[in-house]
């Protein structure tokens, strides 16, 4: 079997391990709040029980991340250069950040409770990049035969992964934060596993962290990209669309630290914004790529 054709196959087998994970951890979900609603006796097996789902769940997760990280080895070896040259390994890598900026800080402390969110994003994302992204492993273009490619573009995925996971903490602040309120529709019992959630401020407070090293990153991204447009087309900045978004992105997030350290912006205000943040992410992925044309089009479907 060709190292490309492996690499698809091992794309498929990490989103079949993501969607395992998601109904553990929704299962996971559902015993906690169950729980909460019926306490049973406080014996050690009764403890320990609800928690079984969660460890398989997350076994599962560093599986998918394992099968992931090899897929994206071998796309690069089947190429010959850098796997990330592309929308389809773009997402693939930048998937692969997220699900370990996830694992990784559970080994710090528990966030089990968004593995379901983190692990269902994850598998769309894969499906995702094999069905609409999906192009042969090639060469690269001129403009990308550059050690600036794995350093611009490299940081870009990382942030992006950081800011993805950050994103959903940011979601879950607003589900929380509504359910706490007594709204309508979330305060029926078909959403009681909100309450087994962190307190919102605490989702704020990790969220927040997550931003800001994504923010740096994002920095760095925005002037290595400089240098190398530089390099590569003798100007600094040119207003090209993918330059301008990823400022766009710069303020967005700036806006977002800036407001909530020094102006006071907390709860729902600084949880929006941050969802803004990522909305601005996805649409530089996508629409800037796809739909508008720039000296960046080639960051798209093809590659070399």
């Amino acid at each position: 079997m060709e190292l490309s054709n492996l690499s698809v196959l091992l794309v498929w087998s990490s989103a079949t391990a993501l969607v395992i994970a998601l109904i553990a951890f929704a299962l996971d979900l559902a015993q906690h709040a169950e729980r909460r609603v019926h306490p049973a006796p406080t014996d050690a097996t009764d403890v320990l029980a609800p928690r079984r789902a969660a460890g398989i769940a997350m076994a599962t997760t560093w599986l998918a991340t394992a099968l992931l990280a090899a897929a994206i080895v071998l796309r690069g070896l089947a190429a010959g250069r850098t796997p990330w040259a592309n929308m389809y390994e773009f997402t693939l890598v930048g998937t692969l950040a997220a699900l370990a900026a996830f694992v990784l800080l559970n080994l710090r402390r528990d966030l089990r409770f968004a593995g379901a969110f983190i692990s269902s994003t994850a598998a769309l994302f894969l499906v995702l990049a094999l069905n609409a992204f999906y192009t042969p492993a090639t060469g690269l273009f001129p403009a990308l035969q550059s050690y600036w490619l794995v350093i611009h573009v490299g940081v870009a995925i990382g942030a992006t992964g950081i800011f993805t996971v950050a994103c959903i903490l940011s979601a879950l602040q607003l589900l929380r934060d509504h359910r706490e309120d007594g709204g309508v529709v979330l305060g029926r019992r078909w959403w009681r596993w909100l309450d087994v959630m962190p307190a919102p401020t605490e989702l704020e407070s990790m969220a927040f962290r997550l931003n800001a090293v994504g923010f740096v990153a994002w920095t760095f991204t925005l002037i290595g990209g400089a240098i190398w447009a530089e390099s590569a087309w003798g100007r600094y900045w040119g207003w090209d669309p993918k330059e301008v978004w990823t400022f766009i992105i710069w303020i967005v997030y700036a806006a977002y630290l800036h407001a909530r350290t020094t102006r006071g912006w907390t709860g729902r205000r600084a949880a929006w914004l941050v969802l803004v943040g990522f909305a601005c992410v996805i649409f530089n992925f996508t629409a800037v790529n796809l739909l508008i044309n720039g000296k960046h089009s080639y960051s798209g479907l093809t590659a070399g």
